[in-house]
């Protein structure tokens, strides 16, 4: 997504600066040095770690209560139990909701069923309202997949009817733990499992992998000649896993490239086939950050504004038409919500540009009392990539609450943060969970100054961390291969790109040939770089949305960019998405 310079005179001017790597990584001697140098720059140190086969995952066996869970749901599966997934609202619980449902028919389970709160009644995760809904089903089992850690309440109502519980969750726990039959989430304390970093939809495709293990021990697939393999849910493993923002280790790096590739080979689910073509892509030249900005945006759409039972249908449909009926709503409902999210943002900036005192802040925190609570995530991230800082969106839910959602910068954890929060203002959190990037909370709509107030004093103890994520890093300059489509395609192959693992971003100067304003919001420019007889297209994204005001007439600019392959009308040809750029 495109942060971009507004004019030379902004008070939010960053500085772009480069890495330095050594670009020594051995085997890289055949590849252009600008691809050892990304390697380098990531710490890669042979190409040997860039191998994506599904042999090199992790054992499931490291985890915590994995084996205790499995036994539980396998014997329950033997049992023809009535099992009943209770989901999340976000594209990580969709896929985990599907996924369990799908391998746990696949495995012969009785008709699983899947259960997702309404976020603006009965709000997120494993609550006694919930269990009690979950409860006129009559389930034997309940299993939680991305969320559950924080469900105190809810774990305890489940005892309380007697229904066995399973957590799976990838959430940071708290000091006290839900009383479940068994918790599997790999952030546990004495965890043994090798990636702390396994999105929900991953550690449901562990435990699930173990219970096929166990049925397959008992004999149970010889019944009937069943077969299940846990990599045919590699692809909706990919989709959540990407879309969850979640660091791309080595194993979480597998797991997706092994999901666009069954993906691109069209072995997936019909819903992603849907998605997929409903958001402009072309299934067989699919890329990871596909998933995350165009697939993902469509499945939150329906838990942001509607129900995300919508998103998960999508993912469960079988038939090629009814996924891309279900996909042509979802896409309708991601309308409704980009126009939402405009004004919002629009109210959002008015705030922060009414208060100078922003300016000098270490983080953001923003309400208003008409806007959407679905909708203040995206504000939050928003707010972030515009202004470089923490950032917390509030709007109001029932009983005199606000509802937040908070979005950080690298190298500043904000679960953490809120945790310091509640140590300063005892009490001022009613609820609050999340990981390091990402993370949501309840306030007293009263309680809104005095928590903004620790919030930003919080913040400040980080401020050099804060002040450092404002550049933009980049890999440094190139000559000519921003103009060669081998070369881009090269950099594909060490596709997925992520957090963690983050996509090349380049800088040079360039001549400003052509500038227009393209769909409204999108700057698009023809450039020519410093040194190079070349000209390439560039476009910088919702720049309009960014820069708050009209671009000026250009002449040179300091740009930071990714590449990209342009695919329009029957033509292929190379394209620099720009990041950010300072006028000179």
């Amino acid at each position: 997504m495109a942060v971009t310079g507004a004019a030379a005179t902004t008070r939010f001017r960053k500085a772009i600066r480069r890495r330095e790597g050594d670009a020594t990584v051995d085997g890289a001697e055949g590849l252009n040095p600008v691809i050892g140098r990304i390697l380098s720059n990531r710490q890669v140190r042979s190409v040997d770690q860039l191998a994506f086969s599904n042999r090199d995952l992790l054992p499931p066996t490291g985890m915590s209560n994995v084996e205790t869970a499995a036994s539980l749901v396998a014997e329950h599966v033997r049992q023809a139990s009535r099992i009943i997934v209770l989901g999340d609202y976000d594209a990580d619980g969709a896929t985990s909701c599907a996924l369990a449902v799908r391998a746990l028919r696949a495995m012969g389970a009785a008709d699983p069923a899947y259960l997702v709160p309404d976020r603006f009644k009965l709000g997120y995760g494993l609550s006694a309202p919930l269990v009690d809904l979950a409860a006129r089903g009559s389930p034997d089992l309940l299993i939680t997949v991305d969320n559950g850690i924080a469900g105190i309440d809810g774990a305890r109502r489940a005892r309380e009817l007697g229904i066995a519980l399973v957590i799976t969750d990838h959430h940071l726990p708290g000091e006290t733990l839900p009383e479940a039959d068994a918790i599997v989430n790999p952030n546990l304390a004495g965890d043994g499992f090798g990636s702390k970093y396994l999105a929900g939809v991953g550690v449901v495709f562990y435990l699930l992998s173990m219970v096929r293990r166990r049925l397959d021990a008992t004999g149970w697939f010889r019944r009937d000649a069943r077969a299940v393999n846990m990599a045919d849910y590699l692809d909706l493993v990919a989709l959540g896993t990407y879309a969850d923002l979640v660091p791309l280790d080595a194993n979480n790096r597998i797991l997706v490239a092994q999901g666009v590739k069954r993906i691109n080979a069209g072995r997936c689910v019909p819903g992603i086939t849907a998605l997929a073509e409903i958001s402009g892509r072309r299934p067989g030249r699919i890329v990871a950050s596909d998933l995350g900005f165009q697939l993902a945006p469509r499945l939150n759409a329906a838990g942001r504004l509607d129900d995300m039972g919508l998103g998960i249908e999508c993912l469960l449909a079988d038939e090629p038409g009814q996924a891309k009926r279900l996909a042509e709503q979802l896409d309708a409902i991601n309308v409704e919500r980009r126009t939402l999210e405009r004004q919002m943002q629009r109210e959002a900036v008015g705030v922060l540009d009414a208060d100078d005192g922003d300016a000098s802040c270490a983080g953001l925190c923003v309400f208003h009392p008409h806007w959407h609570q679905g909708v203040v995530g995206l504000v939050a991230s928003r707010l972030k990539e515009r202004r470089s800082l923490p950032a917390v969106a509030f709007a109001r839910g029932d009983d005199g609450e606000l509802k937040g959602s908070a979005r950080s910068v690298s190298g500043v954890h904000i679960r953490d943060v809120l945790c310091e929060v509640e140590t300063r203002a005892p009490g001022i959190l009613l609820r609050f969970g999340g990981h390091a990037m990402a993370a949501g909370m309840s306030i007293r709509e009263s309680d809104f100054p005095r928590f903004r107030e620790v919030f930003l004093g919080v913040l400040d103890g980080h401020r050099e961390t804060i002040d450092a994520a404002k550049e933009i890093v980049t890999d440094g300059p190139l000559t000519d291969e921003f103009d060669d489509l081998a070369f881009i395609s090269q950099l594909r192959t060490l596709a997925p790109w992520g957090q963690g693992f983050p996509e090349p971003l380049f800088d040079n100067e360039f001549r400003v040939l052509e500038q227009a304003l393209v769909g409204d919001v999108h700057l698009k420019m023809m450039l020519q770089a410093d040194g190079s007889r070349h000209r390439v297209e560039a476009i910088c994204f919702r720049y309009l949305e960014h820069a708050g005001a009209p671009c000026p007439e250009l002449d040179r600019i300091h740009a930071a960019y990714r590449l990209d392959i342009n695919e329009f009308a029957g033509r292929i040809r190379p394209q620099l998405v720009i990041e950010y750029f300072n006028p000179l």
